[in-house]
C-alpha cells in the first residue's frame, strides 16, 4: 500500500476517533496552536430525535440552558478582551533609539566562563533588532565587579557611561543587559540618564507581547507583566501619601493607596489564571483526542532561532510553515503532521525557544504552554552547532528542561541534533550520538527519521511486523480498525496476504489471542 492510500486510511480512522468523541476531527493538519480547542459540548437533544421535532416539553429547557450558556460565553469573550487591552508597559508604538550597554563582570560567581562580554552583548542587539522600528544606537561594554548594586557600576564607571549615554544623539532609550532591575535602581538610572531604562525581562517581554498571537499567548504576556506592574507601583507610591481619604473605589477610609492597587492586582492575575486554566482543560482535552489517534508526539525544543521550525518543515514538507530568522519567532505551541521511514505517522510539535537568563517569571507564565512537552513521546534538542556559545545554550536549554520536571525517560532518551552544518567547513562531533543535521539543505534528515522512529517504537511500545492472514476470514479487517497498516501483498492463488503492520504491546497481546494460527513475522 502506497503512502497515498495509508494517508487515506488514517484519515478515516482519525475521523471515526474523532466522531466517537463528539469533538473537532483529528487527522494530520497543517500548523494550528494547541491552544486553539473550540468548546466540546453534549447535545442538547437525545440521540434519534429530529431536528425540528419537539422533545416532551423539555426543549424550553434546552433552550434556557444553550441560552444560558451563550450568555456565559459573552461574559467570559467579555472579561478576556479586559484582560487582553494594550498593556500602560509597552513601549510606545514609536521608532526608539536604543543605547545597548553591558556590564561585564570581572570575576566571581556571576562571571560565566562559557561566554565573553563581546557575545553577550551581540545577542543584546539581536534582542534590540528583532523589535520593528528599534535601531541601536550605540553598544557599550563596561566593567563591574557586582552588577547587582544600585548604580549597577562603580561611581567612576558609571560617570563614564552617563557621559558617553548623553553624548548620543537623539538617544530615545536605554538597554542596560542584565536579568533584573529593581525599581529603586531603575528610579536612579532614568534620573540621571534623563531616558527610559529597560532590563532583559522588559525587552524580551515586549518581543513576547509583539509576537503574541493566540489568546493563550497573550494571556501568558499579561501573567508575565505583573511582576513589572508591582514594581512600576512601588515608585508611584513613594511619589504619593501613603494614605487616602474613603470612597467607594477603595473600599473605606482605612485602605491605603497601595493597599487598593495590590488588591486589584491581585484580582487581575486571578482572572488571568483561571482563564489560563479554562484553556489548559481545552488543551487536554485535544491531548485526549490525539491520543485516541494514536499518533506519537515529538517535541522539537532548543535556543531561540536555532532552527527548530525550518527542521519540522523539512521533516513534515509543510509548504504553510514559514520560518523566520528572529528571536523567539515562535510563542505559541503547534503541531504538524509527518511520517517516518516504515510511514508511521507522527506528531512534531514546534515549541517555544530559550535565552540565557532568561527571568523565572517569565518562563513560570509560559510553563501552562510548556506542560505539553511532558505528554510527548520524544523530545529532540535542536542546537545550532555554528553559534560560538552552544554550549553555553544547550546547558541554558538542559537546566530549563529539568526545571519543567519531565519524566526522566523523557530526558534520557532525548535526540540531540546539530543544525546548519554546511555553514561550518570542519563539522566535528563533539558529543556522542550526536546528529548533524543541515534542516535548509536536507542533509542528514533520513538518518535522523530512523533515529526519531528508532525511539518512539520504544517509548510507544509498538511493534513492526507482518503477519500472514486468510483472506477470507476476520484479520485484515481487525488489523485496519486496531493497528496501522503498513502493505498489503496479496496472493491470490492461496487466497492469503502478507501483511505489515505497526501495533501496539496491548493490540499484539489481543491479536494473539483472537488468532492464535496466524503466522507472525517480527520486522
Amino acid at each position: 500500500m502506497g503512502p497515498g492510500r495509508l494517508s487515506w486510511s488514517l484519515l478515516l480512522r482519525c475521523r471515526r476517533a474523532a466522531a466517537a468523541l463528539g469533538a473537532p476531527r483529528c487527522r494530520p493538519l497543517p500548523a494550528r496552536p494547541l491552544s486553539a480547542a473550540a468548546p466540546l459540548r453534549a447535545p442538547l437533544r437525545p440521540p434519534g430525535t429530529g431536528g425540528g421535532a419537539p422533545w416532551n416539553g423539555a426543549a424550553g429547557a434546552g433552550g434556557d440552558e444553550e441560552k444560558e450558556e451563550e450568555e456565559e460565553e459573552e461574559e467570559d469573550e467579555a472579561a478576556l478582551e479586559e484582560l487582553l487591552a494594550p498593556s500602560p508597559l509597552a513601549p510606545g508604538p514609536g521608532a526608539q533609539r536604543v543605547a545597548v550597554v553591558h556590564p561585564a563582570v570581572k570575576w566571581g560567581p556571576q562571571k560565566s566562563p562559557l561566554t565573553t562580554a563581546e557575545l553577550q552583548i551581540a545577542e543584546a542587539v539581536a534582542l534590540v533588532d528583532t523589535l520593528q522600528n528599534w535601531t541601536v544606537l550605540d553598544k557599550i561594554i563596561i566593567p563591574t565587579k557586582n552588577p547587582n548594586k544600585k548604580f549597577v557600576f562603580g561611581k567612576g564607571n558609571f560617570q563614564v557611561l552617563t557621559e558617553k549615554i548623553k553624548k548620543l544623539p537623539h538617544v530615545t532609550a536605554v538597554f542596560l543587559n542584565v536579568e533584573r532591575i529593581s525599581s529603586l535602581t531603575k528610579k536612579e538610572l532614568e534620573g540621571a540618564w534623563g531616558v527610559p531604562v529597560f532590563d532583559r525581562y522588559t525587552v524580551v517581554l515586549h518581543i513576547f507581547r509583539c509576537n503574541a498571537r493566540t489568546k493563550e499567548a497573550k494571556l501568558q504576556v499579561a501573567l508575565a507583566e505583573i511582576p513589572l506592574l508591582r514594581s512600576n507601583l512601588k515608585n508611584e507610591v513613594s511619589q504619593r501619601d501613603q494614605q487616602r481619604g474613603g470612597s467607594r473605589y477603595i473600599m473605606g477610609s482605612g485602605e491605603t493607596f497601595l493597599e487598593t492597587q495590590n488588591r486589584v492586582l491581585k484580582e487581575r492575575e486571578l482572572k488571568i489564571r483561571n482563564a489560563l486554566e479554562k484553556l489548559r482543560r481545552k488543551r487536554a482535552l485535544l491531548r485526549t483526542q490525539r491520543r485516541k489517534c494514536e499518533f506519537p508526539m515529538v517535541s522539537v525544543m532548543g535556543y531561540t532561532n536555532c532552527g527548530k521550525t525550518t527542521l519540522i518543515k523539512a521533516l513534515t514538507g509543510e509548504a504553510g510553515l514559514q520560518p523566520r530568522d528572529q528571536l523567539f519567532a515562535t510563542l505559541d505551541i503547534t503541531a504538524h503532521a509527518g511520517y517516518l521511514p516504515s510511514h508511521m505517522p507522527v506528531i512534531y510539535v514546534d515549541t517555544i525557544g530559550f535565552l540565557t537568563d532568561l527571568p523565572h517569571n517569565l518562563v513560570e507564565s509560559f510553563s501552562a504552554t510548556l506542560e505539553e512537552v511532558a505528554y510527548s513521546d520524544l523530545i529532540v534538542h535542536v542546537r545550532d552547532i555554528t553559534h560560538p556559545e552552544t554550549i553555553l545554550q544547550k546547558a541554558t536549554v538542559l537546566s530549563v528542561l529539568r526545571n519543567l520536571n519531565l519524566p526522566s525517560h523523557l530526558l534520557d532518551s532525548m535526540v540531540e541534533v546539530h543544525n546548519k552544518v554546511d555553514l561550518t567547513e570542519r563539522y566535528k562531533p563533539t558529543e556522542e550520538n550526536a546528529l548533524a543535521v543541515s534542516a535548509l539543505h536536507g542533509h542528514g534528515l533520513e538518518e535522523l527519521k530512523q533515529e526519531i522512529e528508532k525511539k518512539i517504537l520504544t517509548a510507544t511500545g509498538k511493534k513492526i511486523l507482518t503477519v500472514n492472514i486468510n483472506l477470507e476470514g476476520p484479520q485484515l479487517s481487525w488489523l485496519y480498525k486496531e493497528a496501522t497498516v503498513q502493505e498489503v501483498e496479496v496472493m491470490p492463488e492461496d487466497g492469503t496476504a502478507r501483511v505489515k503492520v505497526i501495533i501496539s504491546s496491548s493490540a499484539f497481546g489481543r491479536y494473539k489471542n483472537l488468532f492464535p494460527n496466524s503466522e507472525i513475522f517480527m520486522s
